[in-house]
């Protein structure tokens, strides 16, 4: 299985909001959110679900890479909050992932939290070496129900900036 870390666009500074879940994107967070989501579809990347941190600057994220044509279903997930808990995601992932070995699933969340989830998935521990800039992507190949997660297989790690870069 696939699984897309993504991390929210360009959003609102902190401390503009009284709460800062109400966060948007601003309007050069939802260009370059909508730019790397355009490039990712032409790369051949489509969803099978999206989840999304309840936050807004998430939603936003997660609602541009549906627009864009990513994927069709977005649902809300809570663990992908700030601080969520990845065993949370990983129950829920053995029991949607049994029936769909080959599928791809975007998760749209939060930095240092998807660095950290990454870390969890590739090496088992955190270690505090993977940052994901806004609107940048992990992709992670994980393995096999009943394999160790931490066997999983990194086939991307990119910002935006080289994502979106000129073709040579």
């Amino acid at each position: 299985m696939e699984v897309y870390l993504i991390r929210h666009g360009i959003a609102a500074e902190r401390g503009t909001y009284a709460d800062d879940e109400q966060r948007p994107l601003i309007d050069r967070g939802r260009d370059k959110t909508t730019k790397v989501a355009e490039r990712l579809l032409t790369i051949g990347v489509k969803f099978d679900l999206i989840l999304s941190s309840p936050l807004v600057r998430a939603s936003q994220t997660a609602e541009i890479l549906k627009k864009v044509g990513l994927g069709k279903t977005i649902n809300t997930f809570a663990p992908l909050k700030p601080n969520g808990n990845i065993e949370e995601w990983l129950q829920w992932l053995h029991s949607w992932q049994s029936d769909r070995p080959k599928k791809k699933l975007a998760l749209v969340g939060h930095q240092p939290d998807l660095g950290n989830w990454a870390e969890m998935l590739l090496w088992g521990t955190v270690k505090g070496q993977i940052t994901l800039k806004k609107a940048g992507v992990v992709g992670i190949d994980l393995p096999n129900i009943g394999t160790p997660i931490s066997r999983s297989t990194l086939f991307l790690l990119t910002s935006p900036k080289w994502l979106l870069r000129e073709q040579i």
